[in-house]
């Protein structure tokens, strides 16, 4: 599936990011740190969409994740090639250009080196939330159950059913969604179908697709906030997300 205009749409958030660029793996990461005690064996790993480490939004939600006690990392999965956020609601962008240079062939040595790095410094449990383009490296996270906890919200480049039939067969890793009424990149029909692969107890580790009303692709991380119903599903996707780690991760 290709990208669509909303993939590009939204809101610029307004904050001051309060974690640091690090190296790891020898990867540019963004890393967000609780103030408090927190568990040092387990990472929330946050998987962005196409704007990345450039766009506030993501270091925000990166950072109010650590102020719910998980330690975040933000690895850049665009490697270097982050959509500008100038671009944002611009509808212009060469969308057949940029993709070829971003394909699981660049992102996943990214990953893999990241999650290498991480564990050589002690973390055994690795949560992956990923929105957006960060909903395939989420996955592949899963897939080979590296990771204990994956969250989608409104995926990206999904082939589906392939690959929620792969996840019920080789995954161990509880499944959390966050879907939305309009989004033409996991609309209501392939939401259904999701459920009928997962859904009532046919995935025993765990699954729940949540379904936020008034909201379109995009919104848990560059909703206009402005808007009640949106405001009401990026902070419910955030907290049934912060639920979710503390659960199973």
């Amino acid at each position: 599936m290709s990208f669509c205009k909303d993939c590009i749409a939204g809101v610029i958030h307004e904050g001051t990011p309060e974690g640091k660029i690090e190296q790891i793996g020898g990867i540019e990461c963004y890393v967000a740190t609780p103030t408090i005690d927190y568990p040092k064996d387990k990472v929330v790993l946050l998987l962005t969409d196409v704007f990345g480490l450039t766009l506030v939004n993501n270091k925000l939600l990166a950072d109010a994740f650590a102020q719910n006690g998980f330690k975040v990392v933000v690895p850049d999965i665009l490697e270097g090639g982050a959509i500008s956020e100038e671009v944002m609601n611009s509808g212009k962008f060469d969308f057949m250009s940029w993709r070829p240079k971003h394909t699981e062939t660049s992102w996943r040595p990214i990953v893999d080196a990241v999650v290498g790095a991480l564990k050589a410094d002690g973390v055994t449990r690795f949560g992956a939330t990923g929105y957006c383009f960060g909903a395939p490296p989420a996955l592949y996270l899963a897939y080979n159950n590296t990771s204990h906890a994956t969250v989608l919200a409104h995926p990206s480049l999904l082939k589906i059913p392939d690959d929620f039939e792969k996840y019920r067969e080789v995954s161990k890793v509880p499944l959390l969604i966050n879907s939305c009424e309009v989004d033409s990149q996991f609309p209501p029909d392939l939401q259904a179908v999701t459920d009928g692969l997962l859904g009532g107890g046919k995935f025993a580790p765990g699954y729940e697709r949540l379904y936020w009303d008034g909201c379109t692709h995009g919104f848990a991380v560059r909703g206009d906030m402005s808007d009640p119903k949106v405001k009401a599903g990026n902070e419910g996707a955030f907290k049934a997300t912060v639920e979710w780690f503390i659960k199973y991760l």
